[in-house]
């Protein structure tokens, strides 16, 4: 059979394991499609002594649940929270949700997470709501240094996990650090329900509370009664049981995220100017995505790159702009121990290559093949 060199190969996408009609099939003929159900439950379940904290809610997106991390934390207007520089958007959003101030934290070297110590010099100006940390492309922060700083000033961590289910540091999984954290089963997950999300916690009270916002706020009485804004955040059993089906295979997509990631570095790394994201100290990586440095390119050489991926059917993206560098957070404060911040730099010449758990070796080869004939790195 002739191998279609000019297929899709999407970043990071869905990848179906064969059980998940069944799980599906399995909530449509209980008749439980409304929201909650016993696929939620068990879900919540699996998720938390996987992770290895005591208590979870199943949302609709890992964005609702930093809102209600926020909430139950007590974040109000004008109360400062302190956020990862270098992450996704939706870090930030979630703290102007609640009208907070976002404050700007850099990326140390050795994990591009959070920069202990630039977080060590924003304590000197501000007093914090809360920290909000993000684990980045499936490797965990240093939450050594950082607790012990959150500590020092009585401040309560958020753990950002949203890419990073499955990984570890100090044998602990990413997931259960921090007072609450947060799991994305978003689309480009390592397993997906298309659009889910989690709010961890060892603290019976802060998912109590969560799950009651993301009901409404409904109050317990005969009928609808309510003393505060609640919200419509709570996950399907529909989509828990995707998700429960997806669950069984989290182990094997990560351990080829792994696998992909050690193919790509036995391959590139004797190019010169590629350099791949650094491994914390006692930590492993899923290596959600695998992503370099391009050290002699320019960001608009990076971008070239990218089209001429794009003309051959590769999607490869840059990796997240940083945070104090977006129009829409312009003017917001941002703390960083280097002359020249890190975060700006991984932008300037990082890039995300494909990852997803079913790409093959031909997939692989075609893309090393055509990132070592870009005359701009060789």
């Amino acid at each position: 059979m002739k191998l279609n060199r000019n297929k899709k190969i999407y970043l990071s996408p869905p990848h179906m394991n064969g059980e998940e009609n069944i799980y599906i099939e399995d909530a449509i003929n209980s008749n439980w499609v409304a929201p909650l159900g016993p696929h939620v439950d068990a879900f919540e379940k699996e998720l938390a002594n996987y992770v290895g904290v005591k208590y979870a809610a199943a949302l609709s997106s890992g964005t609702a649940a930093l809102h209600l991390a926020l909430k139950t934390l007590g974040v109000n207007r004008a109360d400062y929270v302190f956020c990862s520089d270098l992450t996704f958007v939706a870090s930030a959003n979630a703290i102007c949700y609640v009208g907070a101030i976002p404050i700007f934290i850099d990326s140390e070297e050795s994990s591009w997470n959070m920069c202990p110590k630039s977080l060590d010099l924003a304590f000197n100006k501000y007093l914090p709501k809360a920290v909000l940390v993000t684990d980045l492309y499936g490797q965990s922060a240093n939450y050594n240094a950082i607790q012990n700083i959150c500590d020092k000033y009585d401040v309560p961590i958020i753990e950002d996990a949203a890419e990073s289910l499955g990984a570890n540091y100090n044998q602990q999984k990413c997931g259960s650090f921090g007072d609450m954290a947060i799991i994305s089963f978003n689309g480009n997950k390592i397993i997906t329900n298309s659009g889910g999300g989690m709010l961890l916690s060892d603290n019976k009270n802060f998912i109590d509370e969560a799950k009651k916002l993301s009901t409404q706020s409904r109050e317990k009485a005969i009928h609808y009664e309510h003393t505060q804004i609640g919200y419509n955040y709570r996950m399907s059993n529909v989509l828990a049981a995707l998700g429960r089906a997806q669950f069984k295979t989290l182990d094997s997509y990560i351990e080829k995220r792994r696998w992909i990631f050690n193919y790509y570095y036995d391959r590139l790394t004797d190019i010169e100017g590629i350099e791949f994201m650094p491994s914390i100290k006692n930590g492993e990586s899923t290596h959600w995505l695998s992503v370099i440095l391009l050290e002699n390119c320019s960001h608009e050489n990076i971008e070239k790159i990218i089209k001429v991926f794009s003309k051959n059917n590769i999607e490869i993206r840059p990796i997240w702009k940083p945070m104090h560098l977006q129009p829409v957070f312009d003017g917001f404060d941002f703390f960083h121990i280097n002359k020249k911040p890190l975060s700006k730099y991984l932008f300037k010449h990082g890039l995300c290559l494909p990852s997803g758990s079913n790409l093959s070796k031909t997939d692989l080869d075609r893309i090393i093949n055509l990132l070592r004939n870009q005359t701009l790195i060789d």
